[in-house]
Formats: C-alpha cells, sequence, structure tokens
C-alpha cells in the first residue's frame, strides 16, 4: 500500500510540475494570445468559410475536431462493451420483451414515417452547409440520430443492422484522416486546406471544409445513433 501510495503521490507531482512549466510558458494578457481579431480578420481569405467558427474549427484547430471525433467513437465502443452479453442471454430475453413492448399509437407511426426522410435531409443540410451557414458536422449528425430514435420509440421492436452502421463510420473516419493525410503530401502539415477556395459564399467553395464536415456528419450521425441501438439493445 505505501509503494502505490510513494507512486501515487511521484506522478501527480510530474503532472503538476508539467502543467506549472506549460501555463508558466503562456503570456496570458498579452497580444501573442490575441488571436480573435486575426481569425476574423484573415479567416475567410484564408479558408473560403463564411462561417468563421467553422473555420477555426475544420481549418485552425482540425486536429483538435478529429480527436472529438475519436473521443465520440471510443464512448461508443466503451458503452457498448459496458452493455454486451451473450446472444443466447439476449434471445432469450428477447421474447420476453417482445411479448410485454406495446404497440405505439398510429399518429405515432404515421408521423414518424412522415418525418423521418425529412428529418435525415434536414440533417444533411445543415453539414452540407456548414461552411456557410450555423451549423456544422456535429449538429447535422445529432439530428439525423434523432430520426433513428424517433423510429425506435414509434416501431420499438423494429432493429437496425449495426454492421451497416460501422462500414459507414470506418468510412467516414477513413475519409477525415485521409484528408488530413494528403493536405501532409500536398502543403506539408496536416489538414491542410490544398484544395481550391472558391468564391465566398457559395456552396463550392472552402476546399476540403465541406468535405470534412459531411465525414464528420455521418460518422457523428451513426456513432450516436448506434448509441442509442445500444441502449436499447435492438443491435442485430
Amino acid at each position: 500500500m505505501r509503494t502505490r501510495k510513494i507512486i501515487s503521490i511521484i506522478i501527480l507531482l510530474i503532472l503538476a510540475g508539467g502543467f506549472i512549466l506549460t501555463f508558466s510558458q503562456i503570456p496570458f494578457g498579452k497580444d501573442k494570445i490575441n488571436v480573435a481579431h486575426y481569425y476574423i480578420s484573415k479567416g475567410i481569405e484564408e479558408t473560403g468559410a463564411v462561417n468563421i467558427v467553422t473555420s477555426v474549427v475544420l481549418n485552425y484547430r482540425g486536429f483538435d475536431t478529429l480527436g472529438e471525433v475519436t473521443v465520440l467513437f471510443i464512448a461508443a465502443i466503451g458503452l457498448g462493451a459496458v452493455l454486451f452479453t451473450e446472444k443466447r442471454v439476449q434471445k432469450h430475453a428477447s421474447k420476453s420483451k417482445d411479448d410485454k413492448t406495446k404497440k405505439a399509437s398510429l399518429i405515432l407511426r404515421t408521423g414518424s414515417n412522415l418525418l423521418f426522410p425529412l428529418i435525415l435531409l434536414f440533417g444533411a443540410y445543415i453539414f452540407v452547409h456548414g461552411h456557410l451557414t450555423p451549423g456544422g458536422g456535429f449538429q447535422g449528425g445529432a439530428v439525423i440520430a434523432s430520426g433513428f430514435l424517433l423510429m425506435y420509440l414509434a416501431f420499438p421492436k423494429q432493429s437496425i443492422n449495426k454492421k451497416s452502421l460501422s462500414v459507414v463510420e470506418s468510412l467516414s473516419g477513413l475519409i477525415f484522416v485521409g484528408i488530413g493525410l494528403f493536405g501532409l503530401i500536398f502543403s506539408g502539415y496536416f489538414l491542410s486546406n490544398f484544395l481550391p477556395k472558391g468564391i465566398p459564399n457559395t456552396l463550392f467553395s472552402a476546399g476540403i471544409i465541406p468535405i470534412i464536415y459531411i465525414a464528420v456528419g455521418f460518422k457523428v450521425g451513426f456513432e450516436l445513433t448506434s448509441v442509442i441501438d445500444d441502449l436499447l439493445g435492438r443491435g442485430k
């Protein structure tokens, strides 16, 4: 026990020393960290995105966004691992659950069938136009996941194909990383905006930003859907 406590104290001291050294080098309150003016004045010119938040998230700090998507992916995997049960147990439990599951009302089922494609279309619109309007991949993906949640509520006995979800997630993540590697090859650094920036305020502008947002939108949408599916225990 003493050895563990000593090791824990040493690790805490090392971390504390690292934080102190890091923050002591940051010029708080000086002009060197006043980057907001630079983003506002140079953002459209350097990225082609009229949504300055988007230019920061996917261009100036694009590597951070990749980390956020990775955190969501790890969270989905962790939840699936926590909720994992043997298939035999699921089969026996599903029979009793199906018998007790109440059928949704006709209004909910009819309304869900009408709204589901519109919700998907709206979510796609949000992340496709993320470089032009407020919104983006995370917001559009959340809207898409809400559409699947609505269908779960309307049709409790239905399930989704987890293999298809994993394929879409993997492809979206590979597209994100692949674009970053292309930027490294063509421009010398990861996630460089190497495509033509186009004309601001048009759909085909901002270089790689719309492509990344589309990939993020699909990845976030289907990862959140996978989380909902795991919580409801309806995956195939």
